[in-house]
């Protein structure tokens, strides 16, 4: 093990928080980061809300569920150890009329099911309590739920790497990968060589892409969904205390819009969720022609867009429309008004899609010799980033 050479694709939290585990527990092992962009945490990590996911949503017993509690517990204690901001600010789900409330009750079961602690079922009443400018019939209470900032979560990580021996090579996008003898050999960066006993590949927007390159192309397609945000202005931000959520469309991952407190004082309305013209694309005009071919021509493509054209259509109109995606959130903080809501930067979700055209829900992680490919680990990930790492490496990544 001593002269193990180890590769990871990808510096977001999570290929840092594998690259790290691998690092802390192969003594010996050299474990480097290839990372294609010119600074860590450049994409979905550095572009989400920064909520600490809880559990409430994930179907008991699944994966998602299983390494988000454990992740929440892992990550509270590692930014404790490292003086990293971690506040339980807490947050209400919200039904906000009477036909959500058995939704709300389903989000209730699920999240006991998953051990999520402290949680209890509040009336209107309850919920002005704790959220005192907020509407609905009724709400979920998770008072620890908390917020943190995964950019620096993902730096400690990385500092945690280099100080165990390991290395994070910036602008080293993957350009090839191929299997040679019991030997792992991928091209990266100005076509320098590298030559790896094990892969790990942690490429969020362009996993697919890379698997590919290795010859795994699998029955997943990374789907890239945009979700945009406003800032709330200075008169607006007392209004929200911690975070405020709307009950999810059980058919869909996302979330819907919702009130976002975060750890510098700002508070985010957002996101929505439209489909990205390219991998990387955080605005309507990043348009990758060789990305849109990819998405148009998977075969789930079509399917999905057939199933919930209706709901595509709604959020285009949320994220083309400024006054329909004020209302979104007024259904929750009826006080807000338009001039309140400022752009903020969006992001970029990684949602694989299978061939029938359903959105894969769980995390999906395969193994194949001596390449580990992450396939699918959408939200909660960041939460969850401890929590998978020691399961890769655990299991994906064989002695």
């Amino acid at each position: 093990m001593g002269d193990e050479r180890i590769g990871v694709v990808g510096a977001g939290i999570l290929g840092l928080a594998v690259a790290r585990e691998l690092a802390r527990t192969r003594p010996g092992a050299k474990v480097t980061v290839l990372e294609k962009e010119d600074r860590v945490a450049a994409h979905q990590t550095g572009h989400n809300s920064g909520v600490v996911h809880a559990g409430l949503y994930y179907t008991p017993g699944s994966l998602k569920a299983r390494l988000c509690r454990e992740g929440v517990a892992l990550l509270k204690e590692y930014c404790a150890e490292h003086g990293i901001t971690y506040d339980e600010c807490g947050k209400l789900v919200i039904a906000s009329y009477d036909g959500e409330r058995d939704r709300l009750a389903a989000i209730f079961d699920k999240a006991t099911r998953n051990g999520v602690p402290g949680l209890r079922e509040v009336d209107r009443a309850g919920l002005r309590e704790i959220e005192p400018h907020a509407e609905g019939v009724a709400a979920v209470h998770s008072p620890h739920t908390a917020i943190v900032d995964f950019t620096q979560v993902a730096q400690a990580y990385a500092k945690d790497l280099e100080d165990l021996g390991g290395s994070v090579l910036l602008r080293h996008p993957v350009r090839a990968i191929r299997t040679r003898a019991s030997k792992v050999q991928v091209i990266a960066g100005d076509k320098r060589l590298f030559t790896f006993d094990r892969l790990v590949v942690c490429a969020g927007l362009t996993g697919d892409a890379v698997a590919r390159m290795a010859g795994r192309p699998g029955d997943v397609r990374i789907i890239p969904f945009r979700g945009e945000f406003y800032r709330l202005g200075e008169r607006a931000r007392p209004l929200v205390r911690g975070l405020i959520y709307p009950v999810p469309d059980p058919r869909y991952p996302f979330l819907g819009v919702h009130l976002t407190k975060r750890v510098d004082g700002e508070v985010l309305a957002g996101p929505n969720a439209v489909l990205a013209l390219s991998r990387e694309g955080y605005r309507w005009r990043d348009v990758r022609p060789a990305d849109l071919r990819d998405i148009l021509t998977w075969p789930g493509s079509p399917r999905l867009a057939a199933r919930h054209w209706r709901t595509g259509v709604k959020e285009v109109w949320g994220s083309l429309v400024k006054r329909a995606f004020v209302a979104e959130a007024r259904r929750y903080v009826p006080e807000l008004t338009a001039t309140d809501l400022t752009q903020a930067p969006g992001g970029v979700r990684a949602q694989a899609v299978d061939r029938r055209g359903e959105l894969v829900d769980d995390f999906a992680i395969d193994t194949s010799d001596r390449i580990v490919l992450v396939r699918n680990a959408p939200s909660p990930a960041a939460t969850s980033s401890l929590a998978i790492a020691k399961y890769v490496v655990e299991r994906a990544v064989t002695a």
